[in-house]
């Protein structure tokens, strides 16, 4: 257990980053499309829809499986109500942009008996006990430059917000440490890992959660980013890592891969 301590990670406490999800967020997803246009609204009830599958059921191996693709299809037979949010509110339509080419957010949500049904077609059941939540430990490194991602630091702003949406994906309630209780606890970047916390149960008490541990290291020669996770689960250690992809897919490979265990679906690929 004590081997997590080789993760060259700085400990922080926590500040919330996604708040406790409503019951109906379960059943509710998010894309971008073009305009309002019945033929990006369509592809886009699709994505959402596989969204939904995955977190209402914890189990992110739908994603891929073809006996899936044939319910994407019939997505909007289970849609219960949608609306858009122009991503360029507030901005004049230039020239050469119609207004109903402008980039939209477009919020759906699925009808919970439906999901429920197509679910138990696929073999899966919905994901029903208390989901708790995860304190996320993470450090970062991008060249020389090395800090922890803090739930109220200036440094990694966008990830953090990366984070919080691939956790609303996944339906996952999610807190990351703050500063403050950074220096509370006497830890600071320079602190070696000798002097960490050494297991699971130590950063649990000082987060209030389930402790996930992270590394996120930039990758200059293949322009990506490195992930690599660690989460102890009803006495098991669980891994698994990514390479080469931008932090929004390091961040979805966290969230699902946690996902995954505690729905009991098995472990993440690793």
């Amino acid at each position: 257990m004590r081997r997590i301590i080789s993760f060259w990670l700085v400990f922080v406490v926590v500040f919330t980053v996604v708040p406790t999800l409503a019951a109906n967020d379960i059943y509710r997803a998010r894309t971008i499309v073009t305009g309002q246009r019945e033929e990006t609204r369509l592809p886009g009830f699709s994505i959402c829809l596989m969204d939904v599958l995955v977190k209402v059921s914890g189990d992110p191996r739908l994603i891929g499986d073809p006996r899936t693709q044939a319910e994407l299809e019939r997505a909007q037979d289970f849609v219960s109500a949608y609306h858009y949010r122009d991503r360029l509110e507030g901005l004049p339509v230039n020239d050469e942009q119609g207004s109903r080419d402008r980039p939209h957010d477009l919020t759906v949500d699925f009808d919970p008996g439906s999901v429920d049904t197509v679910l138990r077609k696929l073999g899966r059941e919905p994901w029903t006990a208390p989901r708790p939540t995860i304190v996320m430990f993470l450090s970062v490194r991008n060249d020389n430059l090395t800090y922890v991602l803090s739930g109220d630091g200036t440094r990694g702003i966008d990830q953090r917000e990366s984070l919080a949406a691939a956790a609303w994906q996944m339906g996952m309630p999610l807190v990351l440490p703050s500063e403050a209780r950074l220096k509370e606890l006497g830890l600071v970047p320079e602190t070696p890992p000798a002097a960490m916390p050494g297991d699971f149960d130590a950063l649990a008490a000082s987060g209030g959660g389930l402790p996930l541990l992270g590394r996120l290291v930039w990758r200059k020669g293949t322009l990506g980013w490195a992930a690599e996770w660690r989460l102890s689960w009803r006495g098991r250690i669980y891994q698994w890592k990514i390479r080469d992809v931008n932090f929004d897919d390091a961040f979805r490979s966290a969230m699902r891969g946690a996902a995954q265990i505690l729905s009991g679906h098995g472990p993440p690929p690793p």
